[in-house]
């Protein structure tokens, strides 16, 4: 049983400048206090369960392999027969194939020809290779060396019957969907998609298909966040664009709340800017915290409209993917029933750039993981690093993590980078 929540309001981030910013990882711990994952299920057949999280145990119903089979084309052959030291003969008495067995027992003296896969004789314990034999048609002759049980796969040895052969709560790769088949299973039970709803918020935003006026832009960001939500597998509901309204702003939350498991907005979260959704959201539900300690992304916002969990990120567009990789979706993952949730990859490496970076928040740059002739790994930033270059996440294939205490970095310097290629 889960213990209780604690309350949402009692750990609230401080509303003061900078310095009362939640640290990063003190952001994380405290949306982690709050993720109870969804628990409705749904069976569906494998060719359609990839991605999907498992809700249940695979429980092998056999042995994998089934039979002890050969792990080589070669010879089948009692180890008592052959010899420590020279030659020793045997007769052919049959041939075994995958999926076509020798009717038959290996007596003393015998062999039977044997491809890959197929079912070891009766009798049989050693594979000999076909290169360490030599045939004359009717007989085998083989040399000295061989260990016995050598090239046989035993039943079982992978998978026993009744053994967990994958366990609750890991999304599905092309590798499990083949090992399901494998064991004759065509329906899994998986945790329903967890359902999200997003929305931008801003009376300077216009969707594609409308032509800007004077002052208005393109909204890029739930273009990003469609990709980003339907890359995790979610079920994905898209509201536009909402103007800096309270009532439709009102109406926006609730509908979004009513209808899935989180809310994802865009911009209007930062301080000065339209503080009516701040009380707004106080008014609907509760808020964890409003600032984050970290660069680009600080306004962002954590809480709850009624069951819904709330994730206010800001307006800039790098904003948005940086809080959304380093906060959002490790939150989705474990909503959606992964257990355990994959951290993205880091480690440390040379930065060939230069970078500017002042002590007291944690900072995320797009940089450029790449490897030289010589095999040697290294880092470079991907250029200007302002919060609504967009190019620069797409340039990019890592973040360059310079954590708060950290100041200048020089050429040559180890970094710490955290590699999202294949993600964003």
């Amino acid at each position: 049983m889960n213990n209780p929540a604690p309350s949402l309001r009692a750990i609230s981030c401080a509303d003061d400048y900078d310095p009362n910013s939640m640290p990063v990882e003190k952001a994380r711990e405290v949306i982690a206090r709050f993720l109870t994952p969804v628990v409705a299920t749904e069976r569906v057949h494998v060719r359609a369960a990839l991605g999907r999280v498992l809700a249940e145990d695979v429980i092998s119903p056999l042995n994998v392999p089934a039979h002890d089979n050969s792990a080589m084309d070669g010879y089948a052959v009692r180890h008592a027969d052959l010899k420590p030291e020279g030659e020793v003969t045997l007769d052919l008495t049959g041939s075994a194939f995958a999926g076509a067995p020798f009717k038959g027992a290996v007596g003393a003296g015998q062999c039977v020809r044997i491809m890959t896969g197929g079912v070891v004789p009766q009798g049989a314990d050693t594979i000999v290779m076909q290169e360490h034999a030599k045939s004359d048609g009717e007989r085998v002759t083989i040399g000295p060396g061989h260990r016995k049980g050598q090239n046989l796969r035993r039943a079982g040895e992978d998978l026993t019957a009744g053994q967990v052969a994958l366990k609750r709560g890991l999304a599905l790769r092309p590798a499990e969907i083949g090992l399901i088949a494998s064991l004759g299973i065509g329906e899994i039970a998986v945790y329903r998609r967890l359902r999200v709803a997003f929305f931008s918020t801003g009376d300077e935003l216009v969707s594609i298909g409308t032509q800007p006026e004077e002052g208005q832009i393109f909204d890029s960001n739930r273009y990003t966040l469609h990709g980003m939500l339907t890359r995790l597998g979610c079920e994905v509901s898209d509201l536009g664009v909402v103007r800096d309204d309270p009532r439709l702003l009102e109406k926006a939350f609730g509908d979004a709340a009513a209808a899935a498991d989180v809310v994802i907005t865009s911009g209007g979260v930062s301080v000065g800017e339209a503080d009516f959704v701040k009380d707004l959201l106080n008014k609907l539900g509760e808020v964890v915290f409003w600032k984050i300690a970290m660069k680009p992304g600080r306004p962002l916002a954590y809480g709850k409209i009624g069951s819904a969990h709330f994730f206010g990120l800001p307006g800039n567009p790098v904003s948005v993917m940086v809080t959304f990789y380093e906060f959002v979706r490790d939150a989705l993952l474990k909503l959606s029933g992964r257990d355990p949730v994959p951290p993205l990859p880091t480690f440390k490496v040379p930065c060939t750039s230069a970078l500017k970076k002042a002590p007291g928040r944690t900072e995320f740059q797009r940089g450029v993981l790449e490897r030289d002739s010589h095999g040697t790994w290294s880092v470079r930033v991907t250029g200007e690093q302002g919060s609504g270059i967009l190019r620069s996440m797409s340039e990019a294939n890592c973040f360059i993590i310079l954590p708060t205490e950290q100041g200048n970095v020089s050429p040559g310097a180890l970094v710490e980078v955290q590699v999202m290629e294949s993600i964003v």
